[in-house]
C-alpha cells in the first residue's frame, strides 16, 4: 500500500507532489482535531459519573466539540482542495507530456503498439488517475492518519488497550496485504481489457463502410461483443474476488471493536481500569472502525492506480528519437542519402541507397508496391532514423538538427488526409494558429479551394467532422495543400497526393500542387504518369534498392522497371467501356 502511494507521488510533477504532501499534513491535523472528540466526551462522562454536570462543564464540552468539528471541517476542505488540484493538474500535465513524448517517438512505435492501447492510456488510464486516484489517496491517507492519531491517544489512556489495538491493526493490514496481492494481476488484466475494448471500438467505427460493403456486420459485431464481454468479465471478476477480502476486513474491524470493548469491561470489572477510561475505550473502538473501514475498502483500488501509473510511465519511458540537436537554419535545401540502410523487425527494407536531390528540383520516387518508397521518404524527412549511413540537409546530418528545426523545413501532403474536427480556417492555419484570415484565404485560393469553401453554410467558419468526414476526397486534399502552402516550407513531400482523386477534381488539384511546389525542393511518391514524367529526376525503388535513376526520356530508352511501369499504365488508360 505504502509503496503504491510512493509510486503515485513520484509520478506527480514537483508542484503537485508538494500539494499532495501538504494535503497529508492537513489531513494529519484534521485527524488530531477529529480526535478531540474523545477528550470532549471524557469531560462530559466524568461530570456525569461525578454527578457534577454544570453549565461550565457543558460549555467546556461544547467548546471542545466545536473546535473539533470546525477545525476538522476546515482542514478537510483544504486537504481535499489540494488533493483535487494535485490530481487533476497532474493528469492534465501528464496528458500534455504524453502527447509531446509521442510526437518524438519513432514511427515504428505506432506499428508495434495498437492505436487502441495508446488511446486507452491517454484517455481511460488518465481518467482513472483523475477520478479514482485523487479520491483513493485522500480516503486512504485520511483513514490511516486518523487511525494512527487515535491509536497514539489510546496509549495515553491505557497502554494495554493501545497494545491490543496495535495487534488488531496488524491483523487488519495482513488481510489488506492479501487483498492487494490478489488485485495485482486482475488490475493489469482489467486495464488490458479496457485497451482491447477501445481498440475494437475504433476498428469497428473506422472500418464501418467496409463492414457494410462486405456484409460483415455480424462477424465484426461478434468481435466487438467479445471484447465487451471480456471487459465486463474482467471488471466483474475483480470485484467478486475482492469482496471476500473486504468482507473479512470489515468484519475484523467490527470484531476488533468488540474485543476492545470486552477487554475494557473485563479490566474494569477486575478493578484494573476506572469506569471513565472504560467508557472512553469503548467509544474510541468504534471511532477507529469508522475511519479505517473506508480506507480498507478503497485501498483495493490502489492497485488500479498503480497499474495506471505504470502504463503511462511505460510510454514516457519509451526511448525517443534524439531530438536534442542544434537550432540550425540551412542556407540551401539540397538533400542527400549516403549508403543508408534500414530494417524493421529483422527485415531489410532499405539497403545501401545513395542519392542526391538538389534544391529547387523535383524528384519522383516510383516502384512496385512494398519496394520501400514510403520508407525512403520517411528516412529522408527523418520520420525514422537510419540504421546505416546518413541523410543530410545542406550537407549536415539531419540528426544534427533539433527535430523542430528540421521539421520547419518540410511540408507534407499525404494520400490519406487527416483534418481535425474544427473550422476549415483553423485546419488551414494549423501550423500557424495566429495567422490572420487574409493569409488563410490567400492560401486557400492558391490551393483552389476558396470557391467550394465559400459555398459551405458558414464559409471558412464551417466546422467539419472529425477526419474531414463531411468533405470529398478532393476537397480534403486541397485543404491539406492549403495547409502546406500556409507553412511555406522550402521542401515539399508528396505521398501519392493525387492517387485517389476523382477526374472532376484532378485539374484543380494539379493546379494546387503546382502552386505549392513552385520554387521548392520536391520529393514525390507517385503512380500517375502525368505527375512523374515532368520530374527533374526519377528514382525507381525495388526491394529496398535503387533499380534505376534518371529523367523520363532516359528511362524510357532502356529496358527496366520504369518502362514496364509506364507501358502498363498506358495500356490501362487505353481501355474503354
Amino acid at each position: 500500500m505504502f509503496k503504491i502511494l510512493r509510486n503515485f507521488f513520484d509520478f506527480c510533477n514537483e508542484e503537485d507532489r508538494r500539494r499532495f504532501y501538504a494535503s497529508i499534513v492537513f489531513s494529519l491535523f484534521q485527524a488530531m482535531f477529529e480526535a478531540l472528540k474523545i477528550p470532549a466526551i471524557a469531560v462530559m462522562v466524568k461530570a456525569l459519573l461525578d454527578n457534577n454536570v454544570t453549565a461550565k462543564t457543558c460549555l467546556i464540552c461544547l467548546g471542545i466539540m466545536l473546535v473539533s468539528i470546525i477545525g476538522a471541517g476546515l482542514l478537510k476542505a483544504k486537504a481535499t482542495m489540494l488533493q483535487t488540484e494535485g490530481g487533476y493538474n497532474t493528469c492534465a500535465q501528464k496528458r500534455m507530456k504524453l502527447a509531446e513524448h509521442l510526437r518524438y517517438l519513432p514511427m515504428g512505435y505506432y506499428n508495434e503498439n495498437s492505436l487502441g492501447r495508446i488511446m486507452s492510456v491517454t484517455t481511460n488510464t488518465m481518467q482513472n488517475l483523475e477520478n479514482v486516484a485523487t479520491r483513493v489517496v485522500m480516503i486512504v491517507c485520511s483513514g490511516l492518519l486518523a487511525t494512527a492519531v487515535i491509536t497514539v491517544m489510546l496509549f495515553f489512556f491505557d497502554w494495554r488497550i493501545g497494545l491490543l489495538l496495535v495487534v488488531g491493526l496488524a491483523v487488519f493490514f495482513a488481510v489488506n496485504s492479501g487483498m492487494m496481492k490478489a488485485s495485482a494481476g486482475m488490475a493489469k488484466q482489467k486495464l488490458e481489457k479496457d485497451s482491447a475494448l477501445v481498440a475494437n471500438v475504433i476498428e469497428y467505427i473506422q472500418g464501418i463502410s467496409e463492414v457494410k460493403a462486405f456484409s460483415l456486420t455480424g462477424s465484426q459485431s461478434k468481435r466487438l461483443n467479445k471484447a465487451i464481454d471480456e471487459n465486463e468479465q474482467a471488471n466483474s471478476s475483480m470485484e467478486l474476488k475482492l469482496i471476500p477480502y473486504m468482507t473479512v476486513q470489515s468484519f475484523w474491524l467490527k470484531a476488533l471493536g468488540t474485543v476492545i470493548t470486552g477487554a475494557s469491561v473485563l479490566l474494569h470489572i477486575n478493578g484494573n481500569m476506572d469506569l471513565l477510561t472504560c467508557i472512553i475505550m469503548i467509544i474510541s473502538s468504534y471511532l477507529i472502525y469508522a475511519q479505517l473501514d473506508n480506507a480498507g475498502k478503497y485501498s483495493a483500488l490502489l492497485r488500479t492506480v498503480d497499474v495506471s501509473v505504470r502504463q503511462a510511465q511505460e510510454i514516457l519511458d519509451t526511448p525517443q528519437m534524439d531530438i536534442s540537436g542544434e537550432d540550425i537554419r540551412p542556407e540551401h535545401f539540397d538533400i542527400a542519402a549516403e549508403s543508408i540502410g534500414f530494417a524493421y523487425e529483422q527485415r531489410k527494407i532499405i539497403d545501401g541507397v545513395s542519392l542526391n536531390i538538389p534544391e529547387r528540383t523535383s524528384t519522383a520516387i516510383v516502384g512496385p508496391s512494398g519496394g520501400g518508397k514510403t520508407t525512403l521518404t520517411s528516412l529522408l524527412s527523418r520520420f525514422w532514423d537510419v540504421d546505416e549511413g546518413k541523410v543530410t540537409l545542406d550537407g549536415r546530418d539531419v540528426r544534427e538538427y533539433s527535430m523542430d528545426a528540421l521539421m520547419r523545413n518540410y511540408s507534407f501532403v499525404f494520400q490519406r488526409v487527416y483534418l481535425f474536427a474544427d473550422t476549415i480556417a483553423n485546419n488551414i492555419r494549423f501550423g500557424q494558429p495566429e495567422a490572420p484570415m487574409e493569409k488563410v484565404i490567400e492560401a486557400a485560393k492558391k490551393a483552389c479551394c476558396h470557391d467550394f469553401i465559400m459555398q459551405l453554410p458558414e464559409g471558412y467558419d464551417t466546422v467539419i467532422g472529425e477526419g474531414g468526414a463531411s468533405l470529398s476526397g478532393g476537397e480534403k486534399q486541397r485543404i491539406s495543400i492549403a495547409r502546406a502552402i500556409m507553412k511555406d516550407s522550402p521542401i515539399i513531400v508528396l505521398d501519392e497526393a493525387t492517387a485517389n482523386v476523382d477526374p472532376e477534381n484532378e485539374a484543380d488539384l494539379i493546379n494546387a500542387i503546382e502552386a505549392l511546389t513552385k520554387e521548392k525542393t520536391v520529393i514525390m511518391i507517385a503512380h500517375r504518369l502525368k505527375t512523374v514524367r515532368n520530374a527533374d529526376s526519377i528514382i525507381v525503388i525495388s526491394d529496398g534498392r535503387i533499380a534505376q535513376q534518371g529523367k523520363h526520356e532516359e528511362l524510357m530508352s532502356r529496358e527496366g522497371i520504369y518502362r514496364t511501369f509506364v507501358e502498363s499504365r498506358r495500356e490501362a488508360a487505353s481501355w474503354r467501356l
